[in-house]
């Protein structure tokens, strides 16, 4: 059976004490879960080192939201994944939508980051998704398959094992426009599609998050799909309560 997965992406919100207390919020409900669902908990850089001794023992994953694509070196304002690494996190999520569209960030470049960040036994996240312009278009499934090929299916099949994928229908996010949950199980079978090309039958035991405005009232209906492995949730994730009951839609 392959893992269920919320993982809470807060983006650049909260300064540490307001993080702190977030996650002492998401601590005092996560018994709630239920059983199986794993809980990953994604900061801005300046609060991994705490949020890694306040999850200590916890069951709930930390995550940062980026890594740099070098070692080491004379890069102002990177941060390396050993550095990362360093601070407790065990996850890092690469290639979101904002990352692409605002920082330019190409396929080569998160192939790179995303060899490193397993070199330092870091946990990719990995974020595909095409945009609004580029559904209208008809052209997604194309999209989605480039930025598949270009970054894992470049890995060996023992580091597709510790590779997590999140969906992100960039043009749902924030738009006023909504996936169904049909079109997300088609997206998700045909990325899974994809993988089973390069991977055989180990497609079938990667975890595909869906990243598209989920929330507590659709969760449970996108969560049905049978290709759907959970969520990469954003703005629900700021609150406790929300991101819980995402979690106990399973």
């Amino acid at each position: 059976m392959r893992r269920k997965i919320v993982a809470g992406n807060w983006k650049m919100n909260t300064t540490p004490a307001e993080g702190k207390a977030l996650i002492a919020d998401v601590l005092a409900k996560v018994g709630e879960v239920p059983a199986g669902v794993e809980l990953i908990v994604s900061t801005p850089f300046t609060h991994l080192i705490p949020a890694a001794e306040q999850l200590a023992k916890s069951g709930v994953a930390l995550a940062s939201q980026n890594c740099a694509n070098h070692e080491s070196g004379a890069y102002t304002g990177e941060v390396a994944p050993a550095m990362v690494a360093a601070t407790g996190a065990t996850y890092v999520i690469l290639g979101h939508s904002e990352r692409r569209e605002y920082y330019g960030e190409t396929d080569a470049l998160l192939l790179e980051k995303t060899k490193l960040a397993l070199k330092h036994n870091l946990a990719p996240i990995f974020c595909i998704g095409e945009k609004l312009d580029e559904r209208e278009s008809n052209i997604h499934f194309d999209v989605v398959k480039t930025q598949i090929e270009a970054v894992v299916c470049q890995l060996s099949s023992q580091e597709l094992t510790k590779v997590v994928l999140a969906y992100e229908p960039v043009w749902a996010i924030g738009t006023g426009k909504t996936a169904t949950s049909a079109q997300a199980q088609e997206m998700h079978a045909f990325i899974r599609s994809v993988l089973a090309a390069k991977f055989g039958k180990q497609a079938e035991e990667v975890a595909i998050l869906y990243g598209g405005s989920c929330k507590p009232s659709n969760a449970n209906e996108i969560f049905a799909q049978p290709d759907v492995d959970g969520g990469l949730i954003g703005g629900a994730s700021l609150v406790a309560a929300d991101f819980i009951a995402i979690a106990k839609s399973f």
